[in-house]
């Protein structure tokens, strides 16, 4: 836990005690909350935004589709050899 107090000047004891609360809120039934788990609810409270949607000329030719035998078959035609499909 000498991790996460060694966040408090960085980022401040309230938002460490935010973080260190969800993690607590979000624990197993053990009650066991790793040093890894609130690091990482305090990252996530303090990343950066998602960038914006950028507008761009570039449309998809084919429409995605969840068919793993699709990249079988892609690499069958590069001259590599593919597993066979299961579907």
């Amino acid at each position: 836990m000498a991790q996460v107090l060694a966040l408090v000047p960085k980022l401040g004891l309230d938002d460490v005690l935010v973080g260190v609360a969800l993690a607590l809120e979000a624990a197993p039934p053990s009650g066991r909350v790793s040093v890894e788990h609130v690091l990482n609810v305090l990252a996530r409270l303090n990343g950066s935004p998602p960038p914006d949607q950028v507008e761009t000329a570039l449309r998809l030719n084919e429409a995605p589709r969840a068919d793993h035998c699709r990249y079988d078959r892609l690499r069958d035609q590069a001259g590599q050899r593919g597993g066979p499909c299961v579907i």
